[in-house]
Order: C-alpha cells, then structure tokens, then sequence
C-alpha cells in the first residue's frame, strides 16, 4: 500500500509541473498583446457571427473603420464611444474600446484617457450614481474606466 501511494506521488509529482507549465504558457500566448495568429483571427472571425463585432451595431464598426472629415482617428472614436455608450450603456462603449485597440494598434495611446472620459461620461449618464456607473468597470486600458468614475 506505501508503495501504491508511493508511486502516485511520483507520478503526480513529476506530471504536476508540465502541465503547469504548459498551461501557463498557453494562457501567455492568448493574451491582448501577443502577436496575432491565424487562429486569433478566425476565432474573431467565428465570434462576431455578421461582422459587427462583440457589442457592435454595424453603424458603430463603420463609424470607427472610418475618420470623420477633419477629426483625428482618437477623437473620430472617442465620438463613436460616447455615442455607444449613449445609446446602450458602458459595457458596450468598453466593448468597443477594447475592440477598436485591438483592430487598431496605432491608437493605443489613447487608450487610457479614452476610458477615462468614458468613466466619465457613465456617471453623468446615471446622474451622479457612482455605484451604478462603476458596476460597468472591468480592467480595459489598466482600469482607467474606474478611474474615470471615481475622479
């Protein structure tokens, strides 16, 4: 019976670490800023089902694909943005934030202040309600949403 115990100990012990190891580098190779794959882009592709996009109407993905006449690409989106969060609520505005960085690389630095206005703009949305405003917060651009919110 040691030996029994024994030997699933090893066993454990010694399949134990691969699997972690291979599971966290599998998790690392799925994250924002990795590098695009193949399969990144046909599981987007499978997600978004008409093209929209995640919390997308297909007037908001063709309002951000393209600027608007005289406006930067950062302040084109912010509009877009605000609009979303406007006629929906928070989540999708953040939905489309974190979408848009991912599709457009080049706005990143815009990011934060991006969500901060969206923060923002949540609590004049509710009137003041903090709380409400902040049960939309999720870590999209380092939680400047919640910062938003709260200054």
């Amino acid at each position: 019976m040691k030996q029994l115990v024994r030997r699933i100990g090893q066993t454990v012990a010694l399949t134990l670490p691969v699997v972690l190891v291979t599971t966290g580098t599998l998790a690392v190779t799925r994250v924002p800023w990795a590098p695009p794959t193949g399969l990144d882009q046909q599981v987007v592709a499978a997600s978004s089902g008409d093209g929209a996009g995640i919390g997308r109407s297909d007037s908001a993905a063709a309002t951000a694909a393209k600027p608007a006449d005289g406006l930067a690409p950062q302040e084109s989106l912010r509009v877009v943005l605000l609009d979303e969060l406007r006629a929906k609520n928070p989540s999708a505005a953040l939905d489309l934030l974190e979408r848009s960085m991912r599709e457009q690389p080049s706005l990143t630095p815009y990011c934060t202040s991006l969500a901060t206005e969206l923060g923002k703009a949540a609590v004049r949305k509710y009137q003041g309600d903090v709380q409400r405003a902040r049960s939309f917060a999720r870590p999209v651009c380092d939680g400047a949403f919640a910062a938003g919110v709260t200054g």
